[in-house]
């Protein structure tokens, strides 16, 4: 016997949208590339915490770009590789596109 369902709308209200997975495995990477996270310890950070260490690390790296300048007295870095805020990816933070 054929079970038939009563709603033929598709069920697309279950699962994350493709927008939000993607910001979410942005902070996975920028987490790794430049806090030294492994893959497991940020996706086992509840999402509040998570989106907290980003936001930390991005002020963190630009306090320490500013220090970089002013102790250079000007614009170039000895290292050549600075990050700032503004780089970041645009869907890192959800919402916040």
């Amino acid at each position: 016997m054929s079970r038939k369902w009563r709603c033929r709308l598709q069920r697309t209200f279950f699962g994350l949208t493709d927008e939000y997975i993607e910001s979410v495995y942005e902070q996975f990477f920028y987490l790794q590339y430049v806090g030294g996270w492994s893959f497991i310890e940020a996706y086992n950070l509840p999402i509040g915490l998570r989106e907290w260490f980003v936001k930390r690390l991005a002020k963190q790296i630009e306090m320490e770009n500013e220090k970089i300048e002013d102790a250079s007295g000007s614009k170039s870095t000895r290292s050549g590789k600075t990050y700032s805020i503004n780089d970041l990816p645009p869907g890192l933070f959800p919402g916040n596109e």
